[in-house]
């Protein structure tokens, strides 16, 4: 009753904005739930081939502040409509246009293109949304809808692919769809007006320190979203039913973590959210990597199965990083292309990440990514100790 009442009293355009959350979510969920094992049917790569295609699918991160600055005319809700289309678009066409390797890469880099215009314009337009001194509140209810969204799309793909017949086009042309879906209901917000050209290019000294967190998330999230599945898919040959269902639990954990999460940005202050996920991160580095050399073989499957579902909820502490950027912007017209900057920066270090932890695979072992890794997490938790909030920002 009292979840229903909140529903009543919050803005339509909260409401529609919550609703595209979950279309986008479900779309991006099923093809999270099966694009590494669409790769290693289709084309069978090897670890470096796989690290490789990295390259074509995080361009687009690191071109969107190019982009956005091209576009400077379009509001955040606006933009945010042609990154669902750029996104469904290119969904479609991996899912039945992909004749060859080459092609499906120009199919994923239109498709990638729309997801990552779409990053930044996440945290504006659900900062924009939330009430003063309730940003945390506000992403991590937001992440929640897309922690169920997750649920919903990973778990069709489960039964899809294990009692409908579902085959891998089933699943692009209904991600389509739904961000078809979430394209017109943000089409339906209430644009807010663009008065001057607002500064994409524009880096500003004030602002390293999230510049250097972004560099460093850049390059951990590697781990998550190209080698942590490749070691359950190619390292332990796990189908895609077993991906689907560890989306579906991390969206299950997801529901009440992504709003606890938020309450703890809020309550406790991006530093030491910030710092904590570096900690957690080296353990979980060390469970993919050396899992299957400690444990017998059903045990080390569900070490990384743990680790897996952990490295998803520390993952959403992304907003951590957003909300720290609003509290220190010199101007609040600064938020939206320090965030679009910060996703390029990012994806420059991604991109490279992807590479040399690919070289490292094949040259060394996939265990020797993860120890990578734990330098990682070493660096940001000493650089998430520098952290600190102006005293207006916090309201004293």
């Amino acid at each position: 009753m009292h979840f229903i009442n909140r529903i009543q009293k919050s803005s339509r355009e909260l409401l529609i904005f919550a609703s595209a959350a979950l279309a986008l979510g479900m779309a991006f969920s099923i093809i999270d739930s099966t694009f590494n094992n669409f790769l290693n049917t289709e084309f069978a790569l090897d670890g470096f081939q796989r690290s490789f295609l990295e390259f074509p699918r995080e361009l687009p991160g690191f071109l969107v502040v190019f982009v956005s600055a091209a576009l400077w005319f379009l509001c955040s809700r606006r933009l945010s409509v042609v990154a669902m289309l750029l996104g469904a678009v290119g969904a479609l066409l991996i899912g039945f246009a992909s004749a060859s390797y080459n092609l499906m890469l120009v199919w994923l880099f239109i498709y990638s293109m729309g997801n990552h215009l779409f990053m930044p314009l996440a945290a504006t337009i659900g900062m924009e949304l939330a009430r003063e001194g309730q940003d945390g509140r506000r992403l991590g209810q937001l992440n929640a809808i897309r922690n169920f969204a997750t649920i919903l799309g990973s778990f069709l793909v489960f039964l899809g692919f294990k009692y409908l017949g579902f085959t891998f086009q089933h699943t692009f042309a209904i991600s389509a769809t739904l961000l078809g879906v979430a394209a017109l209901l943000l089409f339906s917000m209430k644009p807010e007006p663009v008065t001057e050209k607002r500064k994409f290019l524009q880096l500003h000294k004030e602002y390293r320190l999230y510049y250097v967190l972004n560099i460093l998330s850049g390059a951990r999230k590697q781990l998550f979203i190209t080698f942590a599945p490749w070691v359950l898919v190619s390292v332990l040959q796990q189908p895609t039913q077993i991906m689907a269902t560890l989306y579906t639990l991390g969206g299950v954990i997801g529901i009440l973590f992504q709003p606890l999460l938020g309450w703890a940005i809020d309550k406790f202050g991006e530093r030491i959210v910030l710092a904590s996920e570096a900690v957690i991160l080296v353990f979980v580095c060390f469970g993919y990597g050396f899992a299957k050399f400690i444990f017998p073989a059903n045990i080390a499957f569900l070490v990384v199965c743990a680790c897996f579902l952990l490295d998803q909820m520390i993952f959403s502490v992304s907003m951590a990083r957003a909300t720290y950027m609003k509290k220190i912007a010199i101007q609040p017209d600064h938020i939206q292309p320090a965030l679009t900057a910060a996703v390029t920066i990012d994806h420059i270090f991604s991109i490279l990440a992807a590479l040399v932890g690919g070289i490292i695979w094949n040259t060394f072992g996939f265990q020797y990514v993860f120890i990578f890794g734990v330098v990682l997490a070493i660096i940001n938790f000493f650089t998430a100790l520098r952290v600190r909030i102006p005293t207006l920002a916090r309201g004293d």
